[in-house]
């Protein structure tokens, strides 16, 4: 579960049963940070909804503040429910290219593949 999180509505109120979903499905994408980041990392999740006559009018807004790089991801859907499913899935795949870049595993390959072809 991430240490820093945040969640805030616009527009709308977040009952029970939205907070502990939403809280479930972003709270739990610790496990896609490296291990030095998840006590830093701070997320901020805003619900919006627009009062307007378009389809997609429930918006899920998410910064995610990490050491190197902030990760703002936003998308509108027709419910709540279905933009925090849209933003984890979205928001697996940004961490996922996060953690191969700044993994110090892949960097310690990195060195000792081009110091193997300099000697």
């Amino acid at each position: 579960m991430l240490q820093r999180f945040e969640l805030s509505g616009v527009h709308t109120s977040i009952d029970k049963s939205l907070n502990k979903y939403t809280t479930k499905k972003l709270g739990g994408l610790d496990k896609y940070l490296p291990r030095n980041c998840r006590d830093i990392a701070h997320a901020e999740v805003t619900l919006k909804e627009n009062k307007s006559q378009t389809s997609n009018n429930c918006t899920c807004e998410v910064n995610l503040q990490l050491p190197h790089q902030i990760i703002n991801i936003k998308e509108s859907s027709i419910n709540m429910y279905a933009a925090v499913d849209i933003v984890e899935a979205k928001l697996k795949l940004r961490l996922q290219k996060y953690k191969d870049s700044y993994s110090s595993r892949s960097r310690r390959h990195l060195i000792g593949r081009f110091s193997r072809k300099m000697a």
